[in-house]
């Protein structure tokens, strides 16, 4: 056997936490070939990556176990393989004439979350319905649409049990998770960067469960998990800007500490929320900073320990195996950020409110600037899948 890749390194941390592939995975297998043929030893990537994620070995046996995807990579499926999602959409069209674009790519989204569950049912079924749950995401163009959203919602959870709903950290967002887990149905909050998101997130939750219990609801293939965008806030969000305007220069390793700081905290209050049963589920992580010449993983090295989920995209997956292999981790979760560091980053009020449980009213999450950037991002991408249907429809007809 081949040593332990980086990723097996971190889990043996913490054999709670988990990595889940942050992609379809329609796309795992030509980015696996991609990578194979990239590395210094191939053989070693291709046992490290057979051990990730295998369809044909034994479930319990993969380490990775469970998916997120948006529409952004949703697009990027189709365009990894347009020969196969050409053909399928043609047909679709053929077999319903009357069906406008969106009615297409609905279809369309539904049928590619579908072949990405149906390749992670085995492990929803070996673990219990405990993992192998695949993160689909309910329109980002209706954001403020909780009817819309919970209908969404439904009618994707109906395709596969491990199918599990992502719905955006907007005021409207919350409504929809508290309905849908009344209802028994998994979700992931998305697009969700503050703490006060994060306690919004768990309240709706909590009486979401309230409501399931008190109906008699089946909660056995239930999970939640809340997804925090790590460099999305240090980077999309107006850190650096009010940090200048106050006369701090802010380093690469400072960012980090801004989002390693949140994550923290947030870890925190779930273990100390028992009426929240669910995790927090990392994303948006950087290669990232170089200390003294060595190339660092803080995203990954600071939380290491923590029963957390780690979601890894292709991009972030590359960087990490073919520029950090040899990455150590030791327990540092439950290490709390320099106080010197802290100081600083007090002193900026977008990392301040940031931080507080009470820094935003609901009302104000859509404000976020870094929720604007990432929510037009998604919808732009769901537009773009609109817009390839509609060309799709005027070549078939």
């Amino acid at each position: 056997m081949t040593r332990p890749s980086v990723l097996e390194r971190l889990q043996q941390v913490q054999p709670r936490a988990e990595l889940w592939w942050d992609s379809s995975p329609l796309v795992y297998d030509r980015w696996r070939r991609r990578m194979i043929a990239k590395a210094p030893d191939p053989g070693e990537m291709d046992a490290w990556l057979d051990r990730l994620f295998n369809p044909d070995s034994p479930p319990q046996t993969n380490l990775f176990r469970g998916v997120t995807t948006n529409p952004r990579l949703t697009l990027g499926a189709i365009k990894e393989d347009p020969a196969t999602w050409t053909a399928w959409i043609d047909d679709r069209i053929r077999a319903a004439p009357e069906a406008d674009a969106e009615t297409v790519y609905w279809d369309t989204y539904k049928e590619i979350a579908r072949r990405g569950s149906a390749l992670f049912l085995p492990q929803f079924e070996a673990s219990g319905r405990t993992h192998g749950f695949v993160s689909a995401q309910a329109d980002p163009r209706r954001r403020h649409d909780a009817e819309g959203m919970v209908a969404q919602g439904i009618e994707l959870h109906a395709l596969s049990p491990n199918l599990m709903i992502k719905i955006p950290g907007t005021a409207e967002g919350y409504e929809a998770i508290r309905r849908l887990t009344a209802l028994g149905i998994p979700t992931n909050n998305t697009v969700s960067l503050v703490m006060s998101q994060f306690v919004a997130c768990m309240d709706a939750v909590a009486g979401g469960l309230r409501d399931a219990r008190a109906a008699g609801v089946d909660l056995s293939g239930w999970r939640s998990v809340i997804t925090v965008m790590s460099s999305r806030f240090g980077t999309l969000g107006a850190l650096q800007q009010e940090a200048g305007e106050i006369g701090l220069d802010l380093s690469e390793t400072d960012v980090r500490w801004a989002e390693i700081a949140l994550v923290k905290r947030a870890c925190r209050l779930i273990e100390d929320t028992p009426d929240y049963p669910g995790k927090m589920l990392l994303s948006s992580m950087r290669v990232s900073p170089v200390v003294d010449g060595y190339t660092h993983v803080w995203h990954l090295e600071k939380i290491a320990g923590a029963d957390v989920v780690y979601t890894l995209p292709p991009s972030f997956l590359e960087a990490l195996l073919l520029q950090a292999p040899d990455l150590e981790f030791s327990p540092q979760w439950s290490e709390p950020v320099p106080a010197s560091v802290m100081a600083k980053l007090l002193r900026i009020p977008y990392f301040a409110r940031g931080f507080r449980e009470d820094g935003y009213a609901a009302s104000e999450f859509t404000a976020h600037p870094a929720l604007q950037s990432t929510a037009r991002e998604f919808s732009l991408a769901t537009r773009h899948m609109v817009e390839f249907m509609a060309e799709r429809i005027s070549a078939v007809r």
